[in-house]
Parts: C-alpha cells; structure tokens; sequence
C-alpha cells in the first residue's frame, strides 16, 4: 500500500527531489498535500502532475489559476493543518529556517512520521521534538508499525550526515558507540585564510563543489555553519554528549558519515553525492527500494582525503558548537542571528566574515533559559532577530 507524504516546501530543492523519488516508485508513495512559499504556479503545476487536492501557500498567491478539485489555503496555521490530513502518513519537512519548527512539532503531534530536512526543528527545539518523537515511537511499536529490529522509525533524518550515522547504528548497541564522525566537503572556501575571505562575494559563496542545495544552506555549508547545526542534530538525534561528537573534512563527499565503536571499529556510510538517496530511505525505512541514481563507481572514485576543519577560520563552527554545548534557548538565538546575517549577505549588505561576527555579537548578548515552549523560542527568535540586524558588519 502505498504511503500517503505531505511535502512542506516542495518547490525548494528537497521537495523537487522527493517528487523525483516519488515519480519513480508510483506504488509505494503517494503525494496528499504539498505546501510552498513564494512559487506559486510551480507548486500548482506540481499538484496537476500528481493529483494533489491540498495546497497551503506561506503567502497568498497572486496571479494564478487555481485546478478544479485542489483545495488552496493560506498561512502558517494552513502548513501546519497539512500534517494532520488523515491521509497523510509521512511529513516531509523541507522549509527552511525556524518557520519549520512548528510543523515538525505539530506533525509528531498528529502522530505521523517525521521525515526532517530542516535543521533548525532540532538546533531550535530539539528539547521538545525529541522527547515528542520518543512517544510517536512507541505509539508505532504499540500498534504494529514498528520494524521488529532497530528503531522505530517516527524520526526519520533526510540530511546524508544523519541518515549515515541512522544506518551505521542500525543492530549497533548504544553503549559501543564511541564518537559519531561527521563529514563535510569542506565547501568552496577550504584552505583560504581569514585575510583571503575579507572580499568573498554571494556569488563565489554560492558555488558549492558537490552538492545542489537552496542558497541558505549553500552559504551555510561555505562558512561551515551547516556542519555547527549538524552537530547539534546529532547531539539531540542520537543521544550523543559533543564532547564525542567530532567533524572531518572529506572534500570527495564520498563518505556520508561515520560511526567510531568502543572496540576500535568504524562503520562508514558511502554513496552517489545525491540527496535522493538519503530522502527515499526516509520514505523507505525499513524497506529498501530501487536506487534513484547510478550507485557509486568505486574504480572511479580514485583517493579519499581527510582533514580537520578550520575553525579558527570558519568560525561559526566552533559557535555552533558553543550553543550547543550551552544549550537552552542559546542555539535558538544562534541560528537566528546566523539566519538574518546570511539574508543581508546574499542581499549585499553584509560581509561573508561578517556572518560570523553577527552570531557571536547576538550570542553574547542572549540571556540563556531553559527551553519550555514552542512560544518561548519564538519569542527568543524574534528577539535575536532584532538584535542581529543592528549587527551586521
């Protein structure tokens, strides 16, 4: 029978590829409900291509002929409604920023799976969706959804990093895990000094070496920010403390993540550098289907490098880490700043360093609480968000 999905920002790179993987396996995925931001007439036509009635719009649409028998709503209260559709089993949520928190929150909520692309569900809230996602757990083992081995599948990680570790771990005993590694390309910028960096424009920042990513997370992945809100997600996914939590530098990107076991071995997750595969494998779990893409050539992948990341260069690794670390609603603040100083770089009016001074600028500033409601962080973004914009540099 196939899966009914929801796809919270289908118009974005994600959300295109998860169409891909369900126009490959008809059978087993059927899309219920899409939902979108600015790009309107592309979601519509995504709904006439594969019979989709619901449609939720983070914005009201202008412009544009609604089909026949398509149900168009609009806000974000419409997006979150999305998730509790009966037909809807599985979510999967590609906004991006902290707008994805509540509707990954609410999805666990209505007892669907979550199938999570957005970081900051987890760097914002992980305190309160994992905790959440441990009940959908058990609620799936109680009635029969759960795989009889390894976990039960309610959280189901889309980015390569986790659904690498995810796998690694699969049969392993927690108590063995010795160090999670997570790998990164080490994005455009790899080997440059800070002085090297000073006149980095948005363009040079966007052209990543390897993957095909929206350009939030493309600037993200070139000042190493992404790998920070990575091990963040780790942390909270996996139960991991960060002092055994450590990033590499593989500029192949060939090596997914890897999982370091109390005798000395290491499981590695390889494959194509195509984020088709880590998101049918949140869709399949715990099947297998069909590989959406040529698998990996080893004849032709020739030598693989390592290397520690620089984060006296790239800096906001190290402050990610520090929220973190920290903890409360201080990794809240973090990405909110780091949001807004991303935003006015790609607009011109901030620089690529300045990103990082910006982050730091608000983390300073933040009075750290005890994370308690959905609420609370929003009022906790919303001040960092203020406080970043008198902080751009």
């Amino acid at each position: 029978m196939a899966r009914g999905i929801a796809i919270l920002g289908s118009t974005g790179s994600i959300g295109t590829q998860t169409l891909d993987v369900a126009r490959r396996h008809p059978d087993k995925v059927k899309v219920v409900a899409l939902a979108a931001g600015r790009r309107a007439s592309e979601a519509l036509a995504q709904a006439q291509e594969f019979g989709v009635r619901y449609i939720a719009f983070g914005q009201e649409p202008s412009n544009v002929e609604v089909p026949a028998g398509v149900e168009v709503a609009v806000g974000a209260q419409a997006v979150a409604d999305l998730v509790k559709l009966p037909e809807v089993d599985v979510v999967v949520n590609a906004l991006v920023g902290a707008a994805g928190l509540r509707a990954s929150y609410e999805t666990l909520r209505a007892g669907k799976v979550l199938a999570l692309a957005n970081k900051e569900s987890l760097v914002v809230g992980g305190d309160l969706i994992m905790p959440l996602a441990a009940q959908v757990d058990e609620q799936r083992r109680a009635a029969g959804l759960a795989p009889a081995h390894g976990p039960a599948g309610a959280l189901m990680p889309i980015d390569s990093e986790h659904g690498a570790i995810y796998q690694c771990l699969i049969g392993e005993s927690a108590r063995e895990v010795a160090r999670l590694w997570v790998t990164a390309s080490g994005g455009p910028f790899r080997g440059r000094s800070r002085a090297e960096l000073s006149d980095i424009t948005a363009a040079q920042a966007l052209a990543h070496p390897t993957w095909n990513m929206g350009p939030k997370i493309t600037i993200d992945s070139s000042t190493l920010m992404n790998k920070g809100l990575e091990v963040i997600e780790a942390h909270h996914l996996f139960s991991m403390p960060y002092d055994r939590i450590s990033v590499v530098v593989q500029p192949q990107s060939a090596i997914h993540s890897m999982v370091e076991f109390s005798d000395g071995s290491v499981k590695a997750h390889l494959g194509t550098t195509d984020m088709r595969i880590p998101i049918q494998y949140a869709l399949s779990y715990p099947e297998r289907w069909d590989a959406p893409v040529q698998p990996l050539d080893f004849t032709a992948l020739g030598s693989l490098e390592f290397a520690a990341p620089d984060t006296d260069t790239f800096r906001c690794l190290a402050l990610a880490r520090a929220a973190g670390e920290r903890g409360g609603t201080l990794p809240c603040a973090m990405n909110a700043a780091n949001e807004v100083a991303v935003a006015a770089f790609l607009a011109g009016e901030g620089s690529y360093l300045g990103i990082a001074e910006c982050v730091e600028a608000v983390m300073e500033a933040h009075g750290v609480q005890a994370v308690e409601s959905i609420d609370q962080l929003l009022e906790v973004d919303a001040w960092a968000r203020a406080e970043a914009r008198e902080n751009i540099r």
